[in-house]
């Protein structure tokens, strides 16, 4: 009696074993499942597909700060070709001025009217010049905010008997602001100057 009463407390005890070993298993299985579950759709979540020409292209997202100095260097590129890259035509001069303001504060536009009210873009027209500018070198303190930059550039002006290459140096600040369709990377040029301006060589043509 004794030893049959024994032997069901032992079974007892080996089922309720099984049955809390079958439990914790199950709910380490759901547990490693939602956890993988979750790193998969993060990182689909961190993946964008780009349509270009008929072809998908696969990009990753990241944070703002992992590509600050890289917006920042753009930013400043862009708003100073849009600024610098000029035709003997008054609607190319107005669409890129334009574009160019969109990115900086009145710093920016004071200079535009300065030189405007001394003819600059007048006598573009008229002596039909072309003024394109390229980027040497942009550096950007981003220990500091707002961001301040200094700028590097070459002026090509091309007259009609003449190329001038023209050294440019600038500085400014960055502020960050929203972004948008006219300033895709969130920043304000402020309190922009030149610093340097001045003939590299002429080639008579």
């Amino acid at each position: 009696m004794f030893t049959k009463t024994k032997n069901i407390d032992t079974a007892f005890r080996q089922v309720r074993l099984f049955t809390i070993l079958v439990i914790a298993g199950s709910l380490l299985l759901c547990g490693f499942t939602l956890y993988k579950s979750y790193q998969l759709v993060s990182a689909m979540q961190g993946k964008v597909y780009i349509l270009a020409n008929g072809k998908a292209l696969e990009a990753y997202a990241s944070e703002r700060k992992d590509n600050i100095e890289v917006e920042a260097r753009d930013h400043v590129t862009t708003f100073h070709r849009y600024f610098f890259s000029l035709d003997p035509d008054d609607q190319v001069i107005e669409a890129n001025l334009t574009r160019a303001l969109y990115l900086a504060d009145g710093s920016a536009k004071r200079q535009y009217d300065n030189l405007k009210e001394s003819n600059y873009y007048s006598n573009i027209i008229s002596g039909n010049v072309s003024q394109v500018i390229r980027m040497d070198s942009v550096q950007i303190d981003i220990n500091q905010y707002p961001f301040y930059f200094r700028y590097y550039g070459t002026q090509e002006i091309t007259r009609t008997s003449s190329v001038v290459s023209r050294s440019l140096v600038t500085e400014g600040y960055l502020r960050n602001v929203a972004r948008s369709d006219h300033n895709p990377h969130g920043f304000l040029v402020e309190r922009w100057k030149t610093l340097e301006n001045k003939d590299l060589n002429i080639k008579n043509r």
